[in-house]
């Protein structure tokens, strides 16, 4: 926070003495300062390229910095550093892979019968465990909760049956209807001896009151911040908890699209019907969601709890009817896991490639994969709202249509509501359920988790949602999309040039 508050400042002084200093300290002081600052900006500029990004990010900061230096210089202090991605994350991850290998040793190194998969998916679980690292589970119950109504009334059922823990971890959670309720069922459980463990994203969770908080800390729940308020004038704002995940006992567990907040339940007059995705896991698969709970209680707190009580307190062992994997992925995990299981799920699908997310700013590589999938001749779908929550994403991921549509990808609009699921489909047996976004953004700076599933029961759901999601959309045609005000084509190409810094 110092750090960047100090970039701040010294910007601001710097801007001042640009824009003032021939007129206050005379032309020749006013012209150091206007050279020196010149150089500050085309230095940084030749850091962000030797830094070896990826091109489009590269390029974006270097033009923003060229047409508007301050405005760019301010922002790439906030938002563009990775000095503090790299001192801060690169021991979060060795942590996290130490973790990983200690607890789910023999999981990772067990020889498992993948052999009722073809080749192809047997590829791709053997990718996604090198990527993820995380142990894929055939002995985990998976059941798909759709909309707020059947998320939050399994929740609540399940938070009131707690005996030993309760851990909560949200990007957003609303002092709300629901998230009182929660609250109060939380402040009831840890009276009663239970324990709770309550995580929040500050900026995610940025109108979150004190006094709701010190409810919480006063009955004994254990509360901590991901950020804090002050976060805004550090680089750390643009890395954000974006995960939401609950276990319950240490064998349940809750994961999905679904924030807290009366929102989800339709309940906004902004949105409306609200359509969301969200999905409760018993058995073997809650371990490593609890595992990825308790690295992030230790990154935030410092507190180290991988305790035997919480890891395998009589796990039910259930015989799933597919396999299931827990991925986690960040600005810690070089390896990009959820972006690279995307797009190996895109290119080795072979007969469709569905898609649902609010936000749709691919990079090239997904650009690509979607592109060549539909010319293949795959059925390729992309489900989007048909009203944006945030502008600036909504007008960058309309940019990305032309391409998609062009190559044969079918763009539906959602108008029941606001779409909010996040699903991914490949030739209607494998998806991906979680909180990443098909965006930029999930792929390179959230903290996200998603689960993958393989011939499930849940599967079949997912599909089953989507084709009737489908039935409450407009398809957009390819001439009629083409035929925009020029204003409305310049501002969606406006926005996706910020996309990769979005």
């Amino acid at each position: 926070m110092r750090r960047g508050l100090q970039a701040f400042v010294i910007i601001a002084a710097l801007l001042a003495f640009y824009y003032f200093g021939f007129g206050v300290l005379g032309n020749t002081a006013g012209t150091i300062v206007s050279v020196f600052s010149t150089l500050t900006v085309i230095s940084i500029a030749l850091g962000i390229f030797m830094e070896n990004r990826n091109p489009s990010t590269t390029m974006s900061w270097i033009l923003l910095l060229a047409l508007i230096p301050v405005v760019g210089l301010i922002l790439y202090f906030l938002f563009g550093q990775n000095v503090f991605k790299r001192r801060k994350y690169d021991k979060k991850a060795q942590r996290d892979l130490m973790a990983y290998e200690r607890i789910e040793n023999d999981a990772l190194r067990m020889h498992q019968d993948w052999s009722i998969f073809d080749p192809n998916r047997q590829k791709l679980l053997g990718l996604s465990q090198r990527l993820a690292r995380t142990p894929v589970s055939f002995n985990s119950e998976t059941r798909i909760l759709t909309n707020g109504e059947e998320t939050f009334g399994t929740l609540l059922l399940e938070l009131r049956q707690a005996q030993h823990h309760i851990h909560m971890e949200y990007y957003i959670f609303r002092a709300d209807h629901i998230g009182t309720r929660i609250q109060q069922i939380l402040i009831e459980k840890a009276r009663a001896g239970v324990t709770v463990r309550f995580m929040y994203d500050a900026v995610g969770s940025i109108q979150l009151s004190r006094a709701f908080l010190k409810e919480l800390s006063d009955a004994g729940v254990q509360v901590a911040s991901y950020g804090n308020s002050t976060s805004f004038f550090s680089s750390r704002v643009n890395y954000r908890n974006h995960r939401k995940i609950v276990v319950i006992d240490g064998d349940v567990g809750f994961m999905g699209g679904l924030n807290v907040g009366d929102e989800y339940l339709s309940r906004s007059k902004t949105y409306g019907f609200w359509r969301d995705t969200h999905m409760l896991i018993r058995g073997e698969a809650v371990r490593t969601m609890q595992i990825i709970f308790l690295q992030d209680w230790m990154h935030t707190t410092g507190e180290k709890i991988l305790e035997q009580d919480y890891l395998s307190p009589q796990l039910r062992f259930t015989t799933g009817d597919g396999a299931v994997q827990i991925i986690a992925s960040g600005p810690d995990n070089e390896r990009r896991a959820l972006k690279n299981i995307f797009f190996s799920m895109i290119t080795s699908a072979e007969k469709s490639v569905w898609i649902a997310s609010p936000y749709f700013i691919p990079d090239e590589d997904i650009l690509t994969a979607l592109r060549v999938a539909a010319m293949s001749g795959l059925d390729v779908r992309l489900l989007f709202p048909a009203k944006p929550d945030k502008w600036i994403p909504f007008l960058a991921s309309h940019s990305y249509f032309p391409a998609l549509l062009e190559s044969g990808v079918k763009i539906y609009e959602y108008e029941k509501g606001f779409i909010h699921s996040k699903l991914l489909i490949t030739d209607g047996q494998i998806a991906t359920i979680g909180t990443a976004n098909m965006d930029m953004r999930s792929f390179h700076l959230n903290f996200e988790v998603n689960a993958l599933l393989l011939q499930t029961e849940s599967v079949s759901r997912i599909v089953a949602d989507f084709e009737r999601d489908l039935l409450s959309t407009r398809q957009i045609v390819h001439e009629t999309f083409m035929n925009k005000r020029l204003l409305e084509r310049l501002l969606e190409s406006a926005a996706r040039l910020m996309s990769p810094l979005l």
